[in-house]
């Protein structure tokens, strides 16, 4: 432990060196203060501490700061609890050998089916797998990230087990028109380019962005290429009423070399993924809701590759999903301090995958399925606003494993003003994905969903006139029903065998003392009864930025210990510490200068088990701002 200890009082030395030695402070970098307006975890916009569960905010500006293309790569640093698996310098990919796997407090998985992700609160996942697509989600596009973490079924459905990201995007907000564009290169023939355009004239509003990623890998036969465009549209129709459409799409072309001692060739994925929405918002004194519909798809091609002696199969996998619905919510104020939300959500997700051969096709699955839900949640505050009463319910049908009821009740006080103490108990549940009932040979149409109950004890500090901000909280999930493949009468099937036992602690400070300086650290400690990969015992983030004139720097340690990367008869566990910086220099208001580097300690380390990761890695780039 003695070498934790060194590495810990070198970070909390780094972060507190004085003038100019440490990373940039930015005046609209947000943090998450008491009177925090947010969406996720409650349709309509309320303040933080009127919710009863724990939620992180990631703003746009920290999103820039970091210099990546994913905005995934982002939160693992900066949301305690939450960790998404990596395999190499570029892209996440698909199938076997993906990483991108996401788990909040140990729940989500690879696929990460337990952990919901949401643009504009409309749900994104494939409609076959029911899992999110990791590269799917660019930081191009993204004005901040809210994340809940714990669950939040109760709002959201199935999948929102684990917790909920919920991705936001930008918005022109005044009239006039922007313009930047990003281009960074480095190691591994690694390419990252992006631009962005807003325009906003009355109540009309836009944006347009770009994308183009390529990397070569840091390993043979581990290419990686993306294009992405995401558009935005939006209109006021009166004071009252506004509507806004979108529409994303991606292609991502990924190379699997398999795991380093058994290498595969011509493993090669060809993944197309778009989506596109529309929404009508009202918003009145004493009632505000809406309606959004949503349609998500995509085409996915695949070559499964073969081994060094093995012969190439003669087949391709190919699969087409779908995902449609819509989302009616009203919130009313019948009472003071009363807050009371009536939704109804429908889905009818599915697809068709088959084995393409010359001359002749195998049907693996041909399916859709239908869930409608409807729910109701009270939010009441009490003694002159001081506490908030929080309570919950839905009830879901899924048209294959039925119906279940979700309840949530929870408690919001507030002793001083600048403090904020929480507690919640939830239930999350997930139900079985086309995959696991109908696709591969552990399939079983029998399965029954996925549940949990989640106890948690919260506290949020304000100090120093929201300077200083402190969080912690602790709880405890238990499930049972978790869907497992084990052998039976000598084949592989998916059963309702598996449980979850998990109990930890979070902890987070954000530290601004001026507007050039912005420090941050956060802690999450997990104890998992049942293990399972890509969830770390310990995860340690502390990092800060500093800005003097025209140059910005930024800097970030992240300590993970007692990562699970294989289970079983024969576990394996990673300890690493990866060391991050970024500078970036003003040439003039219009052109930065752009440096990154990467694992600094030239760590070797993997967090998909024989995927050893990259080691220092080193880009440049410009920015243009207009």
């Amino acid at each position: 432990m003695d070498y934790l200890k060194r590495i810990l009082f070198f970070i909390l030395f780094a972060v507190h060196i004085p003038g100019g030695m440490l990373a940039a402070g930015l005046s609209d970098v947000d943090t998450v203060r008491l009177d925090e307006v947010i969406v996720t975890g409650f349709v309509p916009k309320v303040n933080l501490r009127s919710l009863p569960m724990s939620i992180s905010v990631v703003s746009d500006r920290q999103i820039r700061d970091r210099l990546q293309s994913s905005v995934l790569t982002v939160l693992t640093e900066e949301v305690p609890g939450l960790f998404i698996t990596q395999r190499g310098v570029a892209g996440y990919g698909v199938a076997t050998g993906a990483a991108g796997g996401m788990n909040i407090r140990g729940i989500g998985g690879a696929p990460s089916t337990g952990v919901l992700v949401l643009i504009d609160g409309h749900p994104q996942y494939m409609g076959l797998m029911g899992h999110p697509l990791a590269d799917s989600y660019q930081s191009m596009m993204t004005e901040r990230v809210e994340v809940v973490r714990g669950p939040a079924s109760v709002l959201y459905g199935s999948n929102a087990m684990g917790g909920v990201i919920n991705i936001i995007t930008k918005k022109q907000k005044q009239d006039g028109s922007s313009l930047s564009f990003q281009s960074m290169y480095g190691s591994y023939n690694t390419l990252e380019t992006q631009a962005d355009a807003g325009i906003k004239r009355g109540k009309l509003s836009g944006n347009v962005n770009l994308a183009y990623n390529r990397s070569d890998g840091h390993r043979e036969d581990m290419d990686f290429g993306q294009m992405a465009v995401y558009a935005k549209a939006g209109y006021e129709l009166s004071e009252h009423w506004r509507t806004s459409a979108d529409i994303n799409g991606t292609r991502t072309l990924a190379s699997n070399p398999g795991i380093v001692n058994i290498p595969v060739h011509d493993n090669d994925a060809d993944v197309r993924r778009a989506m596109t929405s529309l929404a009508l918002e009202n918003d009145y004194k004493y009632t505000s809701g809406g309606l959004r519909m949503y349609y998500n798809f995509g085409k996915h091609l695949i070559n499964d590759g073969y081994r060094d002696g093995v012969a190439p199969p003669e087949y391709r996998f190919h699969s087409d999903d779908y995902m449609a619905g819509a989302s009616l919510y009203q919130s009313y104020r019948f009472l003071e301090g009363n807050r009371t939300t009536a939704g109804v959500d429908y889905q009818r997700f599915g697809g068709k995958a088959k084995n393409v051969f010359t001359g002749k096709e195998v049907l693996l699955a041909d399916k859709s399925i239908n869930d409608i839900a409807a729910y109701l949640n009270i939010q009441q505050s009490l003694l002159a606003d001081k506490m908030t009463l929080n309570a919950g319910i839905r009830y879901d049908y899924n048209q294959q494993s039925g119906s279940e009821w979700i309840p949530q009740l929870g408690v919001s006080y507030l002793p001083v003003a600048s403090t904020v103490v929480k507690a919640i108990v939830s239930k999350g549940y997930r139900n079985p994905t086309i995959r696991e009932m109908y696709m591969f040979p552990p399939q079983n149409p029998g399965l029954l969903p996925e549940r949990l109950m989640n106890y948690e004890l919260s506290v949020l500090q304000n100090l120093l006139e929201n300077r200083l901000i402190l969080g912690a909280n602790i709880f405890r999930s238990a499930g049972d029903n978790m869907i497992q493949t084990v052998i039976t009468n000598g084949k592989p099937l998916n059963v309702n065998t598996g449980k979850i036992d998990n109990a930890g602690l979070e902890m987070s400070v954000v530290y601004r003392p001026n507007s050039r300086i912005y420090l941050t650290t956060n802690y999450s400690y997990l104890n998992m009864k049942y293990k399972i990969t890509g969830a770390p015992e310990h995860k340690l983030y502390a990092g800060g930025s500093y800005t003097a004139r025209r140059w910005t720097f930024s800097t970030g340690v992240q300590l993970v210990r007692g990562l699970f990367i294989s289970t079983g008869q024969n576990p394996k566990k990673e300890n690493f510490t990866l060391w991050n910086a970024r500078l970036n220099y003003s040439v003039t208001k219009w052109l930065r200068l752009l440096l990154k580097t990467e694992n600094i300690l030239n760590q070797y380390y993997e967090i998909n088990a024989g995927y050893p990761m990259p080691g220092a890695t080193l880009f440049g780039g410009i920015q243009l701002n207009y």
